[in-house]
């Protein structure tokens, strides 16, 4: 039977400066999915949509829309969520924890469960002045699906994120973005060579004009491009055979490359100090 896993991304603009708008327009728009796809399984934001902020603003807005979590915000998305029945990806939103504030993104289950939180391990400094996180991104598992995992917009130059996501089990890498500048081109290119060298599904879904630059991304484990947005507001349906992620990885990409197989199965890799840990026997329990 096919894992297939039913997306749609979300290419849309905050409302400007105003978060408790840009909520509810979440919350419209996840009623207007519901209704136009009601086989979908997981819905994608974009990073910050519900900070209403723009990225080049002078002044930080990150102390006056920070929030706790658990709080507020985040009951009011469990609750759009469980009201929707679908695995809910509501971007990143700035997370205040003692004297720190992070670019924080969420995963809520259909239950409405908050089930996966990743603080963005690399800012984009030295614009963007949230604190690194400081854990490894981490995966969830769909029941009877698949396995996916998070990072956030300027994660995706740094391969090891990515690496570490897929060595973790994630065979879609869900990578909510907020990116208006020239160097949108390159990270194209980055979702690709992550889609390839990981040999998995990436999702990388930007905010629309003027917040974002648009041109949303979706990628197969071969690096096929599936969808690539326009500059405004689009949705991006599509269905992901996660039974594909296997056989690439098993196979080869175009039944030739099997990088991750290599590192853990196929053949020594004790040499290159970064792995010597994958290449030990493990030992049985």
């Amino acid at each position: 039977m096919t894992r297939a896993l039913h997306v749609v991304g979300v290419q849309a603009a905050p409302v400007a400066a105003d978060p408790a708008s840009s909520l509810d327009k979440l919350d419209h728009l996840v009623r207007v999915l519901d209704a136009t796809f009601p086989k979908a399984r997981l819905y994608l934001f974009p990073e910050l949509f519900l900070t209403g902020s723009h990225p080049f603003h002078r002044s930080s807005p990150m102390e006056l829309v920070s929030h706790r979590i658990p709080g507020p915000l985040t009951d009011r998305l469990g609750e759009i969520a469980a009201r929707s029945k679908r695995w809910l990806q509501p971007g990143s939103i700035y997370e205040r924890a003692g004297r720190n504030t992070y670019n924080t993104a969420l995963l809520f289950a259909p239950n409405g469960e908050l089930v996966l939180r990743y603080r963005k391990l690399f800012p984009w400094m030295p614009f963007e002045t949230s604190t690194p996180g400081s854990e490894p991104p981490g995966v969830v598992s769909i029941p009877r699906i698949g396995t996916v995992g998070m990072m956030i917009c300027y994660d995706g130059w740094f391969p090891e994120v990515a690496r570490g996501l897929a060595l973790a089990g994630a065979e879609a890498i869900i990578a909510p973005t907020m990116t208006s500048t020239p160097d949108r081109e390159e990270e194209l290119v980055l979702a690709r060579a992550n889609a390839i060298v990981n040999q998995c599904y990436v999702l990388n879904v930007n905010a629309a004009l003027t917040v974002g630059g648009g041109r949303s991304i979706g990628v197969d484990p071969e690096g096929r491009v599936l969808f690539e947005g326009g500059s405004g507001e689009e949705l991006f349906p599509e269905v992901l055979d996660l039974d594909r992620v296997r056989t690439v990885r098993e196979r080869g990409t175009r039944g030739l490359n099997r990088m991750l197989r290599q590192l853990t199965e196929d053949a020594p890799v004790a040499t290159f100090r970064h792995y010597r840990e994958l290449s030990r026997p493990r030992r049985r329990t």
